[in-house]
Parts: C-alpha cells; sequence; structure tokens
C-alpha cells in the first residue's frame, strides 16, 4: 500500500519588539481553514527551502524578512501523504501594506501569550515556545563554488578557469539563498570560478565580492594557517557586526574554512553551502546544510 508523497514546506517565525512594548509574533488567518497559523507554503521547484520561507512570508502577509537561526521542522499527514514543514526564526527588514485574499484575509502581530491562545496548532505554539528561548545568531555562509569547466578542456591558468553552464546556472540559483539570510558581505577566492559564484548575488543586490588569495588552492595549499587566520578575522567581523556574510571557497581549501568554525569536515558538493550561526563572541552556535539545487 502507498505511503503517499511527501511534500516540502518552510515557513518561518517572525518576531518583533516594538519600542516600549511586548515582544509580538506574526500570525495570519486562513479563511479556507478558519486557523490561526505561522506563515508557511510549498516548495516550489528548484527553489530552496530557505527562500521559500521568505517567500511565502511575503506573499501571505506583505512582510519582507530575512532568516536567523533555524527552528524545528514539524510534519503532518495531509490527503495525497506527508506535508513537512521547515521553519526558521525570522527578523523584519520591510512590512508593507497587507491586502485581504482568498488565501489569508487577515495577519496580526500578537503578543507571545495572545499568540499561543489564539493559535489553532499545538505543534507551532511548540515552534513559538522554542523560538524565543534561540540565542542572538548572525548567519555566516561558506559556499563551495559552481561547478566548473574540466581541467582537461581548460589551457589558461587554473585560477582563470571558469564555471561550466551548469556552474553558471547553479550561481544564479544561489541568489535567492543568499538573500534569504540577507547576506550584505561578499568575500571569496581570488580564482574566477569563486568570484562568478557569487557574481549573480551581488550584481542583484549591487555588492563588491572582495578577492582574497589566501583563500585560493594554490596559496592556501601553503600556507595553512593564513586561511586559518583570515578566517577567524571574517568570523570575527561578521559576528561583531551583526552583518550576514558570505565566503566562497575551493574543496582543497574547505575543511580548513571548517575548522575555523570549528565544524567536521564533510564533503560538499559543487554549488553546496553551510549555514553557520554566530553568537556575538564568534562561536558556532548551530549549523545547516543545503544542497544545490541542480
Amino acid at each position: 500500500m502507498s505511503r503517499g508523497r511527501l511534500v516540502e514546506a518552510a515557513g518561518a517565525i517572525v518576531l518583533r519588539r516594538p519600542k516600549g512594548r511586548q515582544l509580538q509574533v506574526l500570525v495570519v488567518h486562513r479563511p479556507s481553514y478558519n486557523d490561526w497559523s505561522l506563515p508557511k507554503g510549498k516548495l516550489d521547484p528548484d527553489e530552496y527551502l530557505a527562500g521559500t520561507a521568505v517567500r511565502e512570508v511575503v506573499e501571505e502577509s506583505a512582510v519582507r524578512i530575512r532568516l536567523t537561526h533555524p527552528v524545528d521542522r514539524i510534519q503532518y499527514p495531509i490527503p495525497s501523504g506527508t506535508k513537512r514543514v521547515a521553519y526558521w526564526l525570522g527578523t523584519v527588514v520591510e512590512q508593507g501594506r497587507f491586502k485581504a485574499n482568498a488565501e489569508v484575509d487577515r495577519r496580526a502581530w500578537l503578543t507571545i501569550d495572545s499568540a499561543l491562545r489564539r493559535m489553532t496548532y499545538a505543534d507551532e505554539r511548540r515552534l513559538v515556545e522554542q523560538a524565543v528561548t534561540l540565542p542572538q545568531t548572525t548567519p555566516l555562509l561558506i559556499v563551495r563554488h559552481g561547478k566548473a569547466m574540466e581541467r582537461k578542456h581548460w589551457s589558461g591558468k587554473d585560477q582563470l578557469r571558469q564555471l561550466s553552464s551548469r556552474g553558471r546556472k547553479q550561481s544564479k540559483q544561489l541568489a535567492p539563498l543568499l538573500a534569504a539570510y540577507g547576506v550584505q558581505d561578499l568575500d571569496s577566492s581570488t580564482s574566477a570560478r569563486c568570484m562568478s559564484t557569487l557574481g549573480p548575488y551581488a550584481k542583484a543586490q549591487r555588492l563588491d565580492v572582495k578577492g582574497w588569495s589566501t583563500l585560493s588552492e594554490e596559496q592556501a595549499k601553503d600556507h595553512p594557517e593564513a586561511v586559518r587566520k583570515l578566517m577567524k578575522r571574517l568570523i570575527g567581523q561578521t559576528a561583531a557586526s551583526g552583518v550576514p556574510r558570505a565566503i566562497c571557497g575551493h574543496r582543497p581549501v574547505l575543511p580548513l574554512m571548517l575548522d575555523a568554525l570549528g565544524v567536521p569536515d564533510r564533503p560538499m558538493l559543487t554549488a553546496a553551502v553551510l549555514v553557520a550561526h554566530l553568537s556575538p563572541t564568534g562561536e558556532t552556535v548551530s549549523v545547516e546544510w543545503h544542497k544545490p539545487r541542480v
């Protein structure tokens, strides 16, 4: 007997604290279910779950957010199988004018106690209770560059080797993921395949990519301590500023980069992303991994 299909979805627990008032959480009312719930929705093809969370929040509430710390996933049966929903803690970037529609006819900012009384589902209430206990963190993303042209098909200097057509597609699909975490600082190996991987996001956000020869394969091989030193510096800057950052590197250099974060080495596919959530003192509080969509 078929167990049905797994439907992936994502949402966010969006918190704010107006000046002089209590902490509030964003909830929405869906007329077709007559429920009060957290904003969430289904994954689109070739979309990262983190991107889904941000998109669904703005579609359902007109609130644009960036993601911080991950929260638990929940799952429940639906007529076609099982629905699994991933949640993140969300920070408000911009609040637009809400327009009621057939899917969501009301949004509300409620104090935590009021939200827990009004929300329809017990598992979502538990997520809110968890979210308010999470530490303040800043995301730092470690990106392996997109798929590059094969070395045997490249006659120039290896540092100038370009992304393949697949790598270019990967770099474009990375842009919404970086946007979901509100990345504003971009660092990379000076090699073309790394710089190009961050290029589409940098162009869309009008940001510069700072290249570091220290992170190149050629220099890292002979100067591993320089990689650790640079990473510690960038980690400290990110934690102190609270500004999300992405750093793009190479497979042979990634173990050094991860070690600086206190993260054990593990294989990363091209265009894979590690998100390390940093405490204000630069400690890695939690990590999450995102596989490439193509």
